[in-house]
């Protein structure tokens, strides 16, 4: 049996609305995925700390402030600056079509904007994308 996906699910900025990144994270985690939640106002720097020390495969933002290019971009910046441009990077939030791909060609994985998707098919879109650990 394979490893569990491990996933952070984190709120960059100062936005202060996380019921979206909660209703997920719980997604994820209801289907057997191990979910570390950063909680609000963390900075790209924290948010990848945390991915670090936690050996995660996969990075989900949550960002509807308005500055998700500044914010996905500081992310994988450093996730590539620290060798770990290995783990998936994805998100949501009030994101503009325009800015999505530009956003992919940045390295984003997959943005799922308001009402795009349901719990299920992000789930599934992980569980598709994000390679499952080799068992220890």
């Amino acid at each position: 049996m394979a490893g569990r996906i491990r996933v952070v699910v984190a709120k960059p900025g100062l936005d202060g609305h996380d019921r979206g990144a909660k209703v997920v994270a719980r997604a994820l985690r209801d289907a057997g995925m191990e979910v570390i939640y950063t909680g609000l106002h963390q900075t790209p720097e924290q948010i990848v700390e945390t991915v670090i020390q936690e050996d995660a495969d996969a990075v989900g933002l949550s960002v509807l402030s308005g500055a998700h290019m500044t914010l996905f971009t500081k992310v994988t910046d450093l996730l590539k600056e620290r060798g770990a441009d290995d783990v998936v990077v994805f998100g949501g939030g009030i994101i503009p079509d325009g800015d999505i791909a530009e956003l992919q060609r940045l390295g984003v994985a997959k943005i799922f904007t308001p009402g795009a998707a349901t719990m299920t098919e992000i789930v599934e879109w992980v569980r598709a994308n994000v390679a499952s650990p080799a068992p220890a």
